[in-house]
């Protein structure tokens, strides 16, 4: 008798940081969300998909969830919230400490409303010894009544099968919503830019990130198909950040380009001619038509 197959949507959600990117990242075993150590890395509900024989995961990777600063804050909050009933199942992301600050409570409180089943996902095991697991087991289990705990390491993938196939046994039988190739649902252009926004985010000071975006002007394949040409602008908010983006004779953003292109060619598994310019556009982040204009559904606003 042929097993049953089983399929369904499953939400990643925590606070900023832990990381939910690069968990989503291993599970599908290819790069689609962006990841680095400062906040508001996630500004989309972004969808990939893990496909093998007994099942199809689709992973929402949200924002991070806390309080919200601007209109782009209160978009990604929305954002986060509204998958929480959406979904067959949540995964809370925490680190392994016994610390539950206001963030972690503020989740605590949206997690006593949903009925979906949500798994405590303990992260960063790699980083902390068996007792300093044990504890922050004991300190989060009962805040929420949780369908399993499970310590993983998404860096390093301790425990990811295990997760996987938890995962699994609570999704319902269903269809393949996707083919079995597919990774994501996210357009080329805006992995693109979000790669860049990447690169910038790691290399600029603490401030300035926060406040910029990519656009993607232009992407076509030349007639050759050897050599994908790619135009892109980031945006900032200051002119100060702009000279900080562009760099003393331009070797900042020579550098953001450098790191970007490695990764797009290895996306794209092409050569990739990218040239990328700065805009400065004043308090972006609290426009409803500039948030639009950078891929942002006003609906969500």
């Amino acid at each position: 008798m042929k097993k049953s197959f089983k399929s369904g949507f499953v939400t990643i959600i925590g606070r900023p940081n832990v990381g939910k990117s690069t968990l989503m990242n291993h599970l599908i075993g290819q790069k689609i969300a962006i990841t680095s150590n400062k906040a508001q890395t996630t500004r989309n509900r972004i969808q990939t998909v893990y496909t093998c024989d007994e099942g199809q995961i689709v992973f929402l990777d949200t924002p991070g969830i806390n309080k919200a600063k601007n209109k782009l804050g209160d978009y990604m909050l929305s954002a986060a919230e509204r998958t929480l009933n959406e979904v067959d199942l949540i995964l809370w992301l925490v680190e392994p400490t016994t610390f539950i600050g206001g963030g972690e409570q503020y989740i605590i409180e949206k997690l006593q409303n949903v009925k979906t089943p949500v798994f405590l996902v303990i992260n960063k095991t790699d980083l902390a010894g068996e007792e300093e697991i044990l504890k922050a087991i004991v300190a989060y289990k009962d805040k929420v009544n949780f369908a399993e705990v499970i310590p993983v390491s998404a860096l390093k993938g301790t425990n990811t099968e295990d997760l996987l196939s938890s995962i699994l046994s609570y999704l319902p039988e269903g269809p393949m919503y996707y083919d079995e190739d597919t990774v994501t649902d996210q357009p080329e252009r805006q992995i693109v830019a979000e790669l860049i926004r990447e690169k910038a985010l790691r290399l600029l000071s603490q401030e300035i990130p926060h406040g910029i975006a990519v656009m993607i002007e232009r992407m076509k394949t030349r007639k050759k198909g050897d050599i994908v040409d790619i135009d892109a602008v980031i945006v900032c908010e200051r002119d100060s950040h702009k000279g900080i983006i562009i760099g003393k004779q331009g070797a900042m953003i020579k550098e953001i380009g450098t790191q970007a292109r490695t990764e797009i060619e290895n996306l794209l598994d092409t050569k990739v001619n990218l040239k990328m310019w700065v805009k400065v556009k004043k308090d972006w982040r609290d426009s409803d038509l500039l948030l639009k204009n950078y891929g942002f559904d006003k609906r969500d606003l």
